[in-house]
């Protein structure tokens, strides 16, 4: 069995996130959504958050579940049995901020790191974009699952005492 894991912070998931499981997952046996958990960045929404909000977006693709990734990635995946890391790429400054964690995993441990291009019509939608959005007020629910908008706008309300 072929086990990927999709890295990402996913605050908050996004379609696009989405559309990378679904199609990491017509490659892959299994797919682990690994959400991390960073100490160096302050998200929005919480780590048990995201994960529920990731595990809901994907809950109707088979062999897709979702995990928080708490120390090196690679240690993550050598644990899980993973084969491959999969990373979903909008564009060339993707690739370019990638490649050198795809080759510094694969030098720790021979783990190689598998590039999916996104879908065109989602490839200005990112995590950073739609936090922006909501913060200003604006309607994020064209870019994120059901439930995502909600629970921002909660977290936003929360962190501005509103």
């Amino acid at each position: 069995m072929t086990i990927a894991v999709l890295p990402g912070t996913f605050d908050p998931v996004t379609l696009g996130h989405v559309d990378i499981a679904r199609r990491a997952r017509a490659l892959f046996d299994s797919v682990v959504i690994g959400v991390a958990h960073n100490s160096t960045k302050t998200p929005l929404l919480s780590v048990d958050q995201r994960v529920e909000l990731a595990a809901a977006a994907t809950s109707g693709i088979a062999g897709v579940s979702v995990e928080v990734v708490d120390g090196l990635l690679v240690d993550f995946c050598s644990e899980r049995g993973a084969g491959a890391i999969v990373k979903g790429l909008r564009g060339g400054a993707d690739y370019d901020y990638e490649r050198p964690m795809a080759l510094m995993n694969r030098s720790l441990t021979g783990i190689e790191t598998v590039f999916v291009t996104g879908d065109n019509a989602l490839s200005h939608v990112a995590s950073s974009l739609v936090r922006d959005v909501a913060r200003h007020g604006g309607d994020i629910s064209a870019y994120v699952p059901e439930g995502v908008a909600d629970a921002v706008a909660r977290a936003l309300a929360r962190d501005t005492g509103a």
